[in-house]
Order: structure tokens, then C-alpha cells, then sequence
């Protein structure tokens, strides 16, 4: 797939058949609706396409993600939400026969998703795990990531629900799965593998679930949500409604760029035109944009707006990989979307 921006001449919704849409920043900010969500994303549902929510907290169980989105307007059922535990699982059952003994280190949702896996949950490193599968919840303390440490010590493999190093809460943020994760590894050296965004791997399972045939990746995040898609080859939608800026997209490495960039969930129901290079600029629309000399340049006499997101965008990933240094101080904070 093109390491740049795709168009499309159909509305998003009418064009992928399966939305793989990610939970905090783009479906719902912390426990507040994001305006123009849901009935967005009851659009994408009118116009064919079927959803699944995709994230990386292991600590909830499915039914009250299902709950909670329903609770703001988008009715979900528990099978149209795809957790880091249950990716956790699979992944454990990628080397482990059912039957086998997991030390679990985290919440109500990755001991479910373990235990239906087909495993025998263990709280100590004393009954001999094979595995140990850590994700966050708040209440995790000291002697459970202590015994997590004693198990993969003794040899026990060590597979992290995500590796979010920072959680957002209402207060700030706090620190994520990845950050405790970083204790055990610090203890023992060992590296653990991780079945959460970036990985593409919960993206695969809910892929195969729905049996879809083109499936789209939607998330706020360049670094989790949209590497992920970028790995796993998923056509990728980058929403300003939540971490990553229009600015981190123009400044994106290859590994971590959109296919395509919308202001909210909106975006589903429109089309996107690609920008087109004409003598020696980028034009999208009535924006256009180029790189001179290592410095971005934009028309000013162009509106603040998406068009000017993509044709900026398509000029310094151009100008990127032909090898330009691309001076960062160059690229404006266009005011799109919310920050």
C-alpha cells in the first residue's frame, strides 16, 4: 500500500465495509460523547458498513465497553468490541495448549479473556506458570508485579495486553500498562511481547471475526492506532478529536502515517480528494503547499482546513523520502480539529 495518502471519490463508509475504530479520542473522550460521533457513526452503519470498537485497555470486559458506547448514543454489542485481553489470549494460544497455567496481572476483563481462552488462572509464581499475561487496572500493586517478575525469571513467557506507556484520566495522565510492564522488564531483562497497538494484532482477529473483506483502521493516535494500521497494511483514517494534531500528521515518519485525515467521525460520510503535485507544488482543493530548501511552504491565501492538512502533508512526506532533512519549525499548528 502507498506510504502517502489515498483518495477516495465515495464517502469512507461506502467504500471499506468493517470500521475498526478505537475507543478514547475518537468514539468518546474519557467518559463526555465527542460531538458528531454518534450520529456518524449510525451513518456508516446506514450506509453498510459494520463496526468494531478496537482497544487497547485490558482492564474492562467487552459487555461494558458495549454498555458505555450505547450509553452515548451508539448502540454496541459486546462482540462489536475487540480488547488488548482478548488479542493477550489469542496471542497466548498462538504457543500454549488450553489447559495451561497463566499468572494473570491485571483486571476483570484479561482474567476473562484468559480463562475462556481455555487456561488455568494462577495468582502466584509458586504454582509454576508457563505464561504470564500482565495488563493494567488501577489496583495493581507491588506484590502482583512482584510475582510477575518471579515467574519470568523462572523462565515463564511474558505477554503484555499493550505497552501504552501513559493512560489519560480526568486529572492528567497517569501512568499506563507499558509503564508497569517496564518495572517487571527492568527486574528480570526480559523483553515481553505485546499483542496491543501498534501490534496489528487485535486488528487481524477482529478482521477474521467479521469476515471482512476491507476493513478500516480509525484512530486519533499516529504512534498505536495508525502504526498498527501501517503494519498490518490497513487503509488508515486519522480523526483530530483526540492526542495526535493535523501538524504530527504533516511530520509523520513512514511507519506512522494515515491513509486518509478527517476532522471527527464526519469524515466516514464524505469523500476525500488526493492531492495532486503540479509545478512544484501540492494542490488539494484551493490548498497547495510545497518544500523548499528544506522549509514547508503553504499559499496563504488558502483556508486553515483539511485540504491545506493533505496538500501539506503530501509535500513533506515527498519531500522526506527523497531525503530532504524536512525543517520542523517550518510546519505550522493548523487549528483543525479539537485540541
Amino acid at each position: 500500500m502507498t506510504a502517502g495518502l489515498l483518495g477516495s471519490d465515495v464517502p469512507l463508509a461506502q467504500k471499506y465495509d468493517l470500521a475498526l475504530v478505537d475507543l478514547d479520542g475518537v468514539a468518546y473522550r474519557g467518559h463526555e460523547p465527542i460531538a458528531h460521533a454518534a450520529p456518524s457513526l449510525a451513518g456508516a452503519r446506514r450506509a453498510g458498513m459494520r463496526l468494531v470498537f478496537v482497544t487497547n485497555n485490558a482492564s474492562r470486559e467487552p459487555g461494558s465497553v458495549a454498555e458505555q458506547l450505547t450509553g452515548l448514543d451508539i448502540p454496541t454489542t459486546a462482540d462489536e468490541v475487540m480488547t488488548a485481553a482478548q488479542a493477550a489470549a489469542a496471542l497466548l494460544r498462538t504457543r500454549l495448549e488450553p489447559g495451561a497455567r497463566v499468572l494473570v496481572v491485571g483486571g476483570a476483563g484479561l482474567i476473562t479473556a484468559v480463562h475462556d481462552a481455555g487456561f488455568v488462572i494462577v495468582e502466584s509464581a509458586d504454582d509454576e506458570p508457563v505464561a504470564v499475561a500482565q495488563g493494567f487496572a488501577p489496583e495493581l500493586g507491588w506484590a502482583q508485579l512482584a510475582e510477575a517478575a518471579y515467574a519470568v525469571g523462572r523462565g515463564a513467557w511474558h505477554v503484555a495486553s499493550n505497552l501504552d506507556l501513559s493512560l489519560p484520566t480526568a486529572r492528567g495522565f497517569a501512568p499506563g500498562n507499558g509503564s508497569l510492564v517496564g518495572a517487571v522488564q527492568a527486574a528480570t531483562g526480559v523483553r515481553p511481547d505485546s499483542a496491543g497497538k501498534p501490534s496489528p494484532t487485535m486488528y487481524r482477529l477482529a478482521v477474521e471475526r467479521a469476515g471482512a473483506a476491507a476493513p478500516l483502521v480509525i484512530g486519533d493516535r499516529l504512534d498505536t492506532d495508525l502504526a498498527g494500521a501501517r503494519a498490518g497494511d490497513y487503509p488508515g483514517l486519522h480523526v483530530l478529536t483526540g492526542v495526535s494534531t493535523a501538524r504530527d500528521t504533516i511530520l509523520a515518519a513512514p511507519g506512522l502515517r494515515p491513509h486518509f485525515v478527517g476532522e471527527d467521525l464526519r469524515s466516514l460520510l464524505e469523500t476525500h480528494p488526493l492531492p495532486a503535485r503540479t509545478d512544484g507544488w501540492w494542490t488539494c482543493g484551493s490548498a497547495a503547499a510545497r518544500v523548499v530548501d528544506g522549509r514547508l511552504e503553504l499559499d496563504e491565501r488558502a483556508p486553515a482546513d483539511l485540504d491545506t492538512v493533505r496538500a501539506a502533508a503530501a509535500a513533506a512526506w515527498a519531500a522526506t523520502d527523497q531525503g530532504v532533512q524536512l525543517d520542523a519549525a517550518s510546519v505550522p499548528d493548523l487549528p483543525v480539529g479539537h485540541h
